[in-house]
Formats: C-alpha cells, structure tokens, sequence
C-alpha cells in the first residue's frame, strides 16, 4: 500500500549537536576541527559550522527548553586521511577512544567532543559495490 504524500524530502538542512556551553562548542568546532562558523540563530546561543557536504549546528540546549544529553550516536567527518588527521587532532589534546579501525572498506576513529558528543574521522578508500 501507497501513502500519498504532499511532499518530499529532498535532503538534510543541518544535523544538530546538543550543548550544555554554546561558546565552548564553537571553540571546539571551529578552532580544533577547523569548521568554517557559517551562521548563528539570531542571539540564541546556538551556532552553525560547514564541512562541505553537511551543516553542523551546535544548540545549547537549554536555551530551547531542553535537557542536555550528548548525542550517543557518532556524526562521521570526511577526511582525505585519517591517521593524519588523528595525529593533528591529538597534538590538540583530542582523545580517541581506541585504535584506528580498518573495516576492510573505510577507515574510522572514534572520538567525543568536550562534552561526550560522539564524533568519529572517516574515509573510505573502497569503491561503493
């Protein structure tokens, strides 16, 4: 059975990262990861961060009348290389949770923003089957 609909999703505006500290967050996301800082939500305490594909909006969330919980869930970020941008990342104080993983088709490793936010580097070197 078919649902009509009126509409259709046509892509993602922003994935949101909850904060307990907007400042702290664009620190974090502009200065460590080296995001171009786009926009903020008018004088909310909330600020919104490019990557090329995928816009990355820090909300502290109690200003939106939500508790803080980070999300559990990791945001993979592109990069070209990770163990590079690993070692980049560490030198900052960034720590990972474990070895880089070879999955046999990408590269990952696993870290938290300062306030447990789950990230992760990325890049698959195998063509998509």
């Amino acid at each position: 059975m078919e649902t009509k609909r009126n509409f259709e999703v046509t892509g993602v505006d922003y994935v949101a990262v909850p904060t307990a500290d907007a400042e702290k967050a664009a620190r974090f996301y502009g200065e460590v990861l080296g995001l171009e800082r786009s926009q903020q939500w008018g004088e909310m305490p909330a600020y919104e961060f490019e990557t090329g594909s995928q816009t990355i909006a820090v909300m502290q969330t109690d200003a939106f009348g939500i508790d803080f919980s980070p999300n559990a869930a990791p945001i993979a970020l592109h990069v070209d290389d990770v163990g590079a941008a690993r070692e980049d990342l560490e030198a900052q104080g960034v720590s990972f949770a474990g070895e880089t993983i070879d999955s046999g088709v990408c590269h990952i490793a696993p870290f938290s923003d300062p306030e447990g936010n789950a990230l992760l580097l990325h890049n698959r070197y195998a063509p998509h089957e």
